[in-house]
């Protein structure tokens, strides 16, 4: 079945929900989510979103913390234009309903309560309870319900792109550039795969801390985007820049589950097994400082004194008070017998951010005509080498709209892409698998060797054989993938091997150490060589 909408939109998070609202009044929009729509890394994103909003803070403030988290990598005119337009954004969340969390001793504007976290130098995180994401999107998700421009797809997944390359080859255009089209979607309820085109892409599908063995990330993310984008020959930037969240809860029950910064913000303290506070011993801001350092300062610890996890310790607050500001962590804690109140959490690190993506101008574009990128997927510039905690939501916001201001007026210009025929997904000769054990082995074998090899620390000989061992997988991947029906099963094991190869090959190029990529056998930061983006193509 072939369908055509003015605009469509890959993922239902913040940022592809944002886009699609942005731009119904003018065509038609279609949703693709590959579960139920709310499940996407916003629904479970806890601590905020970072704006300027007392009197106390500042533009320059908050560039400046932005630009120190990046450590050098960040392009300084998308973090200015980020913390400016932030603030107008998210008025525009609170217009749309979204309610943030409110104080009877806050004197700043609306009486909201600004949280603070690791790398901000000032009280700016606007958020909803421990909750935050879940609001957003509780709240963007009614106003797309409601309108008939928007049909939304639950329960679809994006298999590719359709590009004129894909279709034509380059003699025959005329001398068009490359150009997103569309895409081909799995109906995952009845196996059909359908052809959605459109003048306008959108890839918003977060994401890839599934790549990794443990991650805070739901299952949804297997770096969907960037993987088809990088088959679509779109550039990738910063791949090798992932954030490891400091602070994941430590239980056999707890799947994934993070404690969120913000506890750190009111006064946690990271200790060991004994009780040793040890971060005041390796940043000035300890338990604020910025996140690679945490995590390796962590895991750090663990390997000296061969502990399975550290303690997050905010026994000076009341249960009174962690019911009211971390009422999900609590529950959760509780419902594996921890109480935050009595006793430190056990805590370990896990793959949290994709810092890198497919590259984007100020205005979302790819390098491939029609097709734009947001939020998690995308590498705009604004976090550079290490993301600076709660300017995930505020980016996806600003960018989203950037976008669906550009692809409005794109479309107004006239600038329609001139669409060749567009065959329908060809089956061949492929069979159903009636062995799903070569999916999960060759999933866990890729997990595995990505935590082991190409966590949060490295080392030449680690990626060498990180970067063999994932080819030999690919080689088997593609086999399967040609021979077989596409399942999301498979889908997703084909995009977590060419995410996993973009990391290891971007680690392996950056030959210092910055940010979230620390290589022991390259320990120094080289500014003279190396103070520029990582970027890949195929």
């Amino acid at each position: 079945m072939q369908r055509e909408f003015d605009f469509l939109v890959v993922g239902s998070g913040i940022a592809g929900l944002t886009f699609a609202l942005d731009v119904s009044e003018y065509g038609s929009v279609c949703l693709v989510t590959k579960k139920e729509k709310e499940e996407s890394n916003t629904w479970y994103a806890q601590g905020g979103i970072a704006g300027v909003w007392s009197e106390s803070d500042s533009t320059a403030s908050h560039v400046a913390d932005t630009l120190e988290a990046g450590a050098g990598l960040c392009d300084e005119s998308i973090v200015q234009l980020t913390v400016e337009e932030g603030p107008l954004r998210i008025r525009e969340l609170i217009q749309r309903g979204v309610e943030f969390s409110r104080s009877d001793l806050s004197d700043v504007e609306g009486g909201y309560d600004l949280g603070k976290e690791g790398g901000h130098s000032r009280r700016r995180v606007l958020h909803a309870s421990d909750m935050t994401g879940r609001e957003i999107a509780r709240v963007l998700l009614e106003h797309a319900s409601q309108l008939d421009s928007i049909t939304i797809l639950e329960d679809h997944m994006a298999i590719d792109l359709i590009t004129r390359n894909r279709l034509e080859p380059r003699r025959k255009r005329g001398g068009l550039e490359d150009a997103c089209l569309g895409a081909y979607i799995l109906d995952e309820r009845t196996g059909g795969i359908e052809t959605i085109l459109a003048q306008t892409t959108v890839l918003a599908t977060g994401g890839a801390g599934k790549v990794y063995l443990y991650t805070s990330n739901p299952d949804i993310a297997t770096g969907d985007g960037v993987a088809m984008g990088l088959r679509a020959g779109a550039r990738v930037g910063n791949m090798e820049f992932f954030q490891f969240h400091p602070t994941c809860l430590y239980h056999p029950q707890a799947k994934s589950f993070l404690i969120s910064e913000a506890l750190r913000g009111e006064g946690a303290i990271l200790r060991t097994q004994s009780g040793q506070a040890f971060m005041k011993t390796v940043h000035p801001l300890a338990d604020l400082a910025p996140r690679d350092i945490v995590a390796r300062a962590i895991d750090r610890q663990m390997k000296e004194s061969g502990d399975d996890c550290v303690y997050l310790d905010i026994t000076h607050q009341s249960k009174s008070y962690l019911k009211e500001r971390f009422p999900n962590i609590l529950r959760q804690c509780l419902q594996f017998g921890i109480d935050p109140s009595e006793q430190p959490i056990p805590v370990v690190p896990a793959a949290h951010y994709q810092c890198g993506g497919l590259v984007t101008d100020a205005n979302g574009q790819t390098s491939v005509a029609g097709l734009y990128a947001c939020g998690e997927v995308a590498c705009t510039g604004l976090h550079g080498a290490n993301r600076l905690a709660s300017n995930s939501l505020l980016e996806a916001l600003v960018f989203s709209r950037r976008a669906a201001n550009h692809a409005v007026e794109r479309s107004r210009r006239g600038s329609r892409l001139k669409t060749p025929a567009v065959p329908p997904w060809k089956r061949g000769m492929a069979v159903d698998s009636e062995e799903s054990v070569l999916v999960s082995q060759c999933w866990q074998e890729v997990r595995q060797l990505m935590w082991n090899y190409v966590g949060i620390v490295r080392s030449d000989k680690r990626l060498a054989r990180a970067r063999k061992r994932l080819e030999l997988v690919a080689t088997e991947v593609r086999e399967d993938y040609w021979s077989f029906h596409p399942t999301r099963d498979l889908i997703e094991l084909r995009n977590i091997v060419d995410v996993g190869i973009a990391i290891v090959d971007s680690a392996i190029r950056r030959r210092e150490s910055r940010g979230l990529h620390y290589n022991v056998d390259v320990p120094d930061r080289d500014d003279v060589n190396w103070g520029v983006p990582t970027h890949l193509s195929r």
